[in-house]
């Protein structure tokens, strides 16, 4: 499974890219920040996919007059209401690590308040029970005071869910119409995917 080329343009453009490495630990530990009477040294994350949504039903009573008999009359409305997907929610991690468009950080506790803009890559969540990782595709990770952190994605799947040799294929044919494309249109959108696939790429070989 690779992503479809129309939401990698969508996701990507305009975005400054950046030579995909893996992430490494920059945070820092256990400092202590002047925004904070104590510090803990666990992570609240939110890991929401906001394009990606499911349903959810809501009941809502609506009063509807008294009859002539004195009987109060209501009538019961079922909405079923978009719920953005959260991957976590407000769930306490030890660390997270994201490639940002100004280069791949790591997260602990106490960091200082930012917003960093997502470039294609690796995304993993240090927990007490072992790591996990997402490719995403681009979004934003704003770190707030409190240890908290929010990641909005425009995608983002499991290594698991792609294949190697389908991703390989899909960067030499997204090269070849970058180096043969007749219109900047074309050549700048094969120039995306290729640094998504090229990115994705990368993110495969650091599977264990």
């Amino acid at each position: 499974m690779v992503f479809a080329r129309v939401a990698a343009q969508t996701a990507l453009r305009g975005s400054r890219m950046a030579t995909v490495a893996r992430s490494s630990s920059l945070g820092l530990a256990g400092a202590r920040r002047g925004y904070a009477e104590a510090v803990s040294d666990k992570l609240k994350l939110s890991f929401i996919l906001p394009h990606e949504v499911r349903s959810s039903t809501r009941h809502f009573c609506f009063f509807t007059g008294t009859s002539s008999d004195g009987h109060h009359g209501h009538r019961i409305v079922l909405l079923h209401l978009p719920r953005p997907i959260a991957i976590y929610d407000s769930s306490e991690v030890t660390q997270v690590n994201i490639a940002s468009a100004s280069g791949d950080m790591g997260i602990l506790a106490a960091h200082v308040p930012s917003v960093e803009e997502l470039r294609p890559g690796l995304l993993e969540v240090v927990e007490s029970s072992g790591t996990k990782k997402w490719f995403v595709s681009g979004g934003f990770a704003t770190v707030h005071p409190n240890n908290k952190l929010v990641i909005n994605a425009i995608e983002a799947y499991t290594l698991d869910q792609f294949s190697t040799e389908a991703v390989r294929s899909a960067l030499a044919d997204a090269q070849r119409v970058a180096s043969t494309a007749s219109s900047p249109e074309a050549k700048a959108e094969a120039e995306i995917e290729v640094e998504v696939y090229t990115a994705l790429q990368a993110a495969l070989s650091s599977r264990s």
